[in-house]
């Protein structure tokens, strides 16, 4: 009875509009061993065109519901071997297609620990709970003399007996629960309370001191939010349904009544007692807690999203390119790291300077940082955005101003994560001899001048481009990140004879062995001259090289192809379409006109569909193209150095770092991100921001809020100034302190009574 492989195909090919076809060629790919961007860059006829983005989606899905087809046959063993699998249970079983409806249907069926009902059950009050159902006329007490004994001494341990046993039926009704389950997702409200004396301590949190909304309609990040605060021991969470029904018996319980078609009889008025008695015992917390458990992995799944998003743009930023680059880690007492580094990254120089207290060299670190930039002609200087930011800033800025043409850009850089890649095994064996603190210079320089190459040596989560990354499934988040970062370098590729060991490790196909090896070979024998020579990497083998090779560049090498996105396996075809145009492939790389004249279906074989010709084409008109944008930078107002200097109506120009569901967080160069709330990014209606915004942009912004004592600056983006502000509803969707990079609590979560409790197993659990 379990589902086909044809079942599943099409159950994906429905969720990313595509035919069964398609999604089973993809699947046979992927079993292969084949990855996402070899399939959606060099596999586009066998998938019909399958995108990176279906891939991803399909990939994720198919683990789901295999897993949940492997999880049918194990219940459909298990309740064949208890001689209980009738034709109709087993229908029921094929039919669902989550696994939480599987293990509805499952609880009765289901190995347990001795229970109440099963002890009344032994003490021979199955068959008084049966009468009770069946025979509604009768009072249930008379029907209880019959089954009074040695373990059953008066009709009130008899009832009690079965009313454990039709709870007990009652709790595990599939088809009960999920309309139970139905109603509490339409009627249920999510609420927060401030625990008491903990106000003034977990004042972040103010906004869900006394909250109330519902469960349908809450926003991932403000859910996530409320469970931070209960975490930390600030707030109370419950679910509550029906909570402003007046009517003693509430809908539920009626929901239960109707389900049994319940009358007045006397044996219905003992039901309706049972049922209410049930409810309010057993299944209020249970399904509680799976609406909890449900809003919070659907707020997860929201973050991931926008954290994936967000590592996207900051992955995919424009490089500064190959310059010579001065990378500032800045610092107040420790002083100020310096690393220039030159145009392939080398690293030249690194010193450290101190113009700030306590020993004020301001006039001795502008002549060093000079006579660096003299000695190694630098062309760029990037100052990391930490402590100290603004100050070094100005610093370099005095300097500029009276150092002759021409002179360094002076750009701000993200420092996250430089202090955890210093830290760490990548940083040691790249710079053995270096102090780990003058490593983060290097890497700030390093980014500015090409962010992918450096920010793959940091692990993703600690990049800090996420709303609550460290409240969500820590597997999801990586496995999520881990794809982003796969997608960003395959669709730049990288070029072979330069790229770093954790670089060559995210090409398709490749991994920390392989890339290491190749490192060693390229160390050992010298540049490659040309693709081919990578089956000569001890251990790299046909297969890997088949899903490598098309994403590694060789610039200038023997073979002109090399550097191009065009597969070693279609060379061919490039060769025929070269030779169509009486011309040597060197010439005719880069002129579109020449190549538009050609029809592509000419070229066209048994191997090679018309989706791969067109993509040789193109790459043929712009060889190794970079999808990245042009790189440009914010200049931040002078004079504006920390949140105090802000006045509102002030127009800034600054760089986006982070986009949220509810906004967008912009640095202006106060050591605090503003934000711009998704009401005001545009003169219209934003559904989501980064529909107008992403990480790395510079915008315009006009100050509309200055909060200094709760670290707060509100921005807007629209024409007019800002319009009408945004509500008290929609502020409190933003975090406390703006991007809020938080490390979680180590705290265990407080204990609320049963819920509380209860939810703190389930989040255990999870």
């Amino acid at each position: 009875m379990a589902a086909t492989p044809l079942k599943i195909a099409n159950t994906i090919a429905a969720e990313i509009k595509a035919t069964s076809a398609q999604v089973s060629a993809a699947v046979g790919l992927l079993d292969e061993g084949a990855t996402v961007p070899f399939i959606a860059r060099y596999r586009k006829e066998v998938t019909g065109g399958l995108d990176d983005t279906q891939l991803r989606v399909l990939s994720e899905r198919l683990v789901y519901l295999r897993e949940l087809e492997a999880r049918r046959t194990s219940i459909l063993e298990s309740i064949s071997g208890q001689g209980k699998l009738t034709d109709d249970l087993a229908a029921k079983i094929a039919s669902v297609s989550t696994k939480a409806e599987l293990e509805d249907i499952y609880l009765p069926y289901k190995p347990k620990r001795r229970t109440k009902a099963e002890i009344a059950r032994e003490r021979g009050l199955g068959p008084l709970a049966d009468r009770i159902l069946a025979e509604r006329d009768r009072v249930p007490a008379d029907l209880a003399q019959a089954f009074l004994g040695a373990d059953v001494p008066d009709a009130k341990a008899a009832l009690e007996g079965a009313r454990d046993i039709i709870a007990e039926q009652i709790t595990e009704n599939a088809d009960l629960l999920k309309r139970l389950r139905q109603h509490m997702k339409e009627n249920a409200f999510l609420r927060s309370r401030v625990v008491d004396g903990k106000k003034e301590a977990g004042a972040k949190f103010s906004d869900y001191f006394d909250h109330t909304e519902r469960w349908a309609t809450v926003p991932g990040h403000r859910a996530l939010a409320m469970l931070r605060g209960w975490n930390e021991e600030v707030l109370s969470v419950d679910i509550v349904v029906d909570q402003d029904n007046v009517e003693q018996v509430k809908p539920v319980e009626r929901i239960i009544a109707s389900f049994y078609a319940l009358g007045q009889k006397p044996g219905d008025k003992w039901l309706a007692e049972v049922f209410g008695w049930t409810w309010r015992v057993k299944l209020s917390m249970s399904l509680s807690l799976d609406l909890m458990r449900e809003m919070r992995e659907r707020s997860e799944e929201e973050a991931i999203r926008v954290f994936a998003r967000n590592l996207k743009d900051l992955l995919l930023a424009a490089p500064a390119g190959t310059r010579a680059t001065m990378g500032l880690d800045p610092g107040i007492r420790t002083g100020v790291k310096v690393a220039v580094v030159d145009n392939t990254g080398k690293v030249l120089e690194t010193t450290t300077v101190y113009p700030f207290p306590p020993k004020n060299d301001v006039r001795g670190t502008q002549a060093e940082l000079a006579s660096l930039i003299r000695k190694h002609k630098v062309e760029l200087i990037a100052i990391g955005n930490g402590t100290g930011s603004r100050e070094t800033e100005k610093l370099v800025a005095d300097m500029l101003a009276v150092l002759p043409a021409p002179k360094p850009t002076k750009v701000i850089v993200s420092e996250a994560g430089a202090s955890v890649y210093s830290a760490s095994e990548t940083a040691a064996a790249e710079f053995p001899n270096l102090d780990v603190s003058l490593r983060g210079a290097v890497s700030i320089a390093r980014r500015l001048q090409d962010p992918l190459a450096e920010l793959v040596k940091i692990e993703p989560k600690s990049i800090g481009v996420g709303q609550y990354q460290h409240d969500v499934d820590q597997g999801k988040l990586s496995r999520s990140l881990d794809a982003v970062v796969e997608d960003a370098v395959n669709a730049v590729g990288v070029d072979l004879n330069t790229a770093s060991a954790p670089l060559l490790a995210r090409v398709s196909g490749l991994g920390k062995s392989s890339a290491d090896a190749i490192v060693a070979h390229r160390d050992a024998n010298g540049p490659f001259e040309s693709r081919k020579e990578l089956l000569k990497v001890p251990r790299l083998g046909a297969r890997t090289f088949e899903q490598c090779a098309g994403f590694l560049r060789i610039p200038n090498g023997k073979e002109p192809l090399d550097a191009s996105s065009v597969h070693p396996e279609a060379y061919g075809v490039a060769k025929k379409i070269v030779a169509a145009c009486g011309r040597d492939v060197r010439s005719l790389m880069g002129d579109s006109a020449a190549l538009k004249k050609l029809d592509p279906q000419m070229f066209v074989d048994e191997r090679f569909g018309l989706p791969t010709v067109k993509d040789i084409v193109a790459e043929l008109e712009k060889p190794g193209r970079d999808p990245r944008p042009e790189f440009k930078t914010a200049t931040f107002a002078d004079g504006i150095d920390e949140i105090k200097d802000l006045k509102v109506g002030m127009l800034l120009e600054g760089t986006v770092t982070n986009v949220a569901a509810f906004g967008a967080f912009v640095d202006i160069g106060v050591h605090q991100d503003g934000l711009v709330h998704v009401s005001q990014l545009a003169d219209r209606f934003v559904k989501d921001p980064h529909e107008v915004v992403k990480a790395g942009d510079v915008v315009k912004v006009r100050v509309t809020e200055v909060d200094v004592a709760r670290k707060r600056i509100g921005l807007t983006m629209r024409k007019d100034g800002g319009g009408e502000q945004p509500s008290r509803d929609q502020r409190r969707d933003a975090p406390r302190g703006g991007n809020n990079r938080a490390q979680p609590s180590k705290q265990q979560p407080p204990s609320q009574g049963a819920f509380g409790a209860a939810l703190a197993e389930a989040m255990k659990r999870k």
